[in-house]
């Protein structure tokens, strides 16, 4: 199956509220960046990345899509996966000034857009396709009600309405106060209203320095904190060494990696409990597998950080042995042929070929924006 055209593509998909905040960012639309392929037979792949719907930097992703990898594309074999995928991700002048950040994220779609080929082209699920499913269940942890913008009450009464009413186990609340005894306090709230059977985790977004997340930690002992989720800057290999000797509350991490060898980095160095490796920026399926297979080799923990909303997780995270649960934000799941879809706290296994990422045309219509 010969690619006959790239076409990138802009969407700003309003949230499911006014706004959100965590601890870095306050965002009211999500981004959906990407490209369709087509095959010379007609099928199409749709594969994105997922940005802050900010318009000046998504048409730089669109534009190293359009102008740089559309031409090393046409007229290949779409087939040709991990052929193309280090076709795109060693092209020299392309290394050059990339190897992160905007290159990683055009990679990432067009990668995904190339799985989506594949699959619809075997005519099965992407998770299919990759040799099946590995579990019977696959846990939904709830992220979208615990945004640090949302106050305490709403905060306790989203989060037992999440637990009681739709059956999640599973919750995650964001952290990074400029006091920790108000973060302090807010876990503690939703721990007493939730019970000790739900699992509560937290995230800081790269917030705190090293001596604040210490003093986080031996303050949050009582409260049986699942994973405490990129606690310090991004980078800082170190740093989150040092914690994860200092605390029992394991880290988890990997959003904001951009390649297999960022992950090996905090492998190595024992910095890392929870691999959270994320399609969006690795440049795709391709590197993440690689991820993936490195945190299985340690026997650690794969849960997927979902900048795809879990459109496309949820098949990897079905697939992958490593991989027992998996984020839920819905916040774009309206806009895809077959959206995500969680019933008692647990995701239910796509069932349409492809890799989850085909827009619908309402969509498209809808919050395109021009490129």
């Amino acid at each position: 199956m010969k690619i006959t055209s790239v076409e990138p593509f802009i969407l700003h998909v309003p949230l499911n509220r006014s706004s959100i905040s965590d601890s870095s960012h306050t965002i009211t639309h999500w981004g959906v960046v990407g490209v369709k392929l087509t095959g010379d037979d007609g099928t199409q792949g749709f594969g994105f990345t997922g940005t802050h719907a900010h318009l000046a930097s998504d048409r730089l992703i669109t534009a190293c899509i359009r102008d740089c990898y559309a031409e090393l594309l046409v007229g290949e074999d779409a087939l040709d996966t991990t052929r193309l995928w280090l076709k795109l991700a060693r092209y020299p002048a392309l290394q050059w000034v990339g190897r992160a950040g905007i290159t990683q994220l055009a990679l990432a779609a067009v990668d995904i857009a190339l799985w989506d080929l594949r699959a619809k082209k075997a005519d099965v699920p992407l998770w299919k396709l990759l040799g099946g499913a590995t579990s019977e269940r696959l846990e939904a942890y709830n992220t979208d009600i615990g945004w640090l913008s949302i106050p305490v009450d709403q905060l306790v009464d989203g989060s037992l309405r999440a637990v009681e009413v739709d059956g999640y186990r599973r919750l995650k609340l964001k952290v990074g106060s400029d006091d920790i005894m108000t973060d302090l306090d807010r876990i503690a709230k939703v721990r007493e209203a939730v019970g000790p059977a739900v699992t509560i985790a937290v995230d800081g977004n790269g917030k705190w320095d090293l001596p604040t997340c210490q003093r986080f930690c031996a303050r949050a002992a009582d409260l049986d904190l699942f994973w405490f989720e990129e606690p310090l800057w991004y980078d800082d290999i170190a740093g989150h060494a040092a914690l994860a000797r200092s605390t029992p509350i394991p880290i988890a991490l990997g959003e904001q990696l951009y390649s297999a060898d960022a992950f090996n980095a905090f492998l190595d160095a024992g910095a890392v409990h929870y691999v959270q490796p994320d399609v969006t920026r690795l440049g795709g399926i391709s590197e993440y597998i690689t991820v993936a297979e490195a945190a299985h080799a340690r026997r650690l923990p794969v849960v997927p950080h979902v900048g795809d909303m879990g459109q496309v997780h949820v098949h990897l995270a079905v697939w992958h042995p490593a991989t027992t649960m998996l984020e839920y934000i819905p916040w774009i799941m309206d806009c895809f042929v077959e959206p995500i879809a969680v019933e008692a706290g647990a995701y239910l296994r796509p069932q349409m070929p492809g890799a989850g990422a085909t827009l619908t045309e309402d969509a498209i219509t809808q919050f395109a924006r021009p490129l």
